[in-house]
């Protein structure tokens, strides 16, 4: 199978089109290499089909399509932009980039797409109020965060809830632009699939982390930041209090569900998208994570700042058990393992 793996080049792409060489897929790569993602062009592997062109150009997609049997999209504009006015830039990218991709699978007759999706689009994961069940919390507002109270309480009484892990079929809430455009993605590759009788696969991608990650850039992760941070023999800043909780999942994980959501892609029905979380399922908090982090760099303790963004969420965290289920995916990496081996890359430099 011939697949064209859209930001092949970049941090998950990459793992992503190592995985399905592996499994004995031809891959073809386009990528924009967007200054944004990477600092310096990447090596293009040796044999690998290459193409250097923006997901937007109509031209350039058509002749990447050509002969492909299936594509992996995980080219997108990532993280929060520094204000709205970065709007139109996450939408451009995107949802019109997604659409231009669209238009040319249907022309070219592939039938077969694997989207990265992002957990972003569910906004608050799943609340449970001891009084009045599961809840559904509205967006935090910035006076509450200011006063310390980061944990939303329940919008009926008030109280403490219990936060649970999050699955499919729970709401989409997306609260922020890049969250929305994730969510139009999938709406998009949806209404593609109705209309050419395709099969869509959306893989809801949690917190991931791993070698490759880049560094200091808008495209870097938590788990980056920390790194460099203690790289440079400075103390890890832990936004809020630390106890926000995330689902860490190794981006060879990621790559695997890729390969296995490829091949599967043919059981989702014909004219359907299906959407699957690919998390590790095992919840950690951010000052965990850093915490981890400095013990194994041998760095700095973390500190809280009490610092928040707008739009970020107190807890996200993922049931992948749909995965496992139709697909036989699971995660083979520990939280601890990965930790250790991401943290290793910094101390050699």
């Amino acid at each position: 199978m011939l697949v064209l793996v859209t930001g092949g080049a970049g941090f998950i792409g990459s793992q992503v089109v190592t995985a399905l060489t592996a499994a004995g897929h031809g891959v073809r790569i386009l990528d924009a290499l967007l200054p944004a993602a990477h600092r310096t062009a990447p090596p293009v592997p040796e044999g690998m089909e290459w193409r250097q062109a923006d997901v937007r150009d109509r031209a350039a997609v058509e002749e990447a399509l050509r002969d492909v049997d299936a594509v992996c999209h995980q080219a997108a504009m990532v993280g929060l932009g520094k204000d709205f006015a970065d709007a139109p830039d996450y939408v451009g990218c995107n949802d019109l980039g997604t659409a231009v991709l669209l238009a040319g699978m249907a022309r070219a007759g592939v039938r077969r797409l694997v989207l990265a999706g992002s957990m972003v689009v569910y906004g608050e994961g799943r609340y449970e109020c001891a009084r009045h069940g599961i809840v559904r919390p509205g967006p935090r507002r910035g006076a509450e965060l200011d006063a310390g109270r980061f944990e939303p309480p329940c919008p009926r009484c008030g109280e403490p809830l219990a936060p649970g892990l999050v699955d499919e079929d729970a709401p989409a809430d997306p609260r922020n632009v890049y969250a929305a455009t994730k969510l139009a993605q999938e709406h998009l590759a949806a209404a593609w699939a109705r209309a050419v009788g395709g099969h869509a696969v959306s893989l809801r991608y949690h917190n991931v982390y791993g070698p490759g990650m880049p560094r200091d850039t808008p495209y870097s992760g938590v788990a980056s930041l920390f790194r460099s941070a203690l790289a440079r023999g400075e103390a890890p800043r832990v936004f809020e209090d630390g106890g926000q909780r995330r689902d860490f999942v190794h981006v060879t994980d990621v790559a695997a569900a890729n390969v296995l959501a490829l091949s599967g892609a043919g059981e989702v029905s014909e004219g359907c998208l299906r959407a699957y979380n690919v998390g590790s399922g095992e919840p950690h908090t951010v000052g965990e994570l850093a915490a981890a982090l400095a013990r194994a760099c041998g760095g700095h303790a973390p500190v809280t700042t009490g610092e928040y963004r707008l739009g970020d969420v107190r807890h996200i965290t993922a049931s992948s058990r749909r995965l496992r289920d139709d697909l036989g995916w699971k995660p083979e990496v520990r939280f601890v393992d990965g930790v250790a081996e991401f943290a290793s890359a910094a101390l050699r430099g």
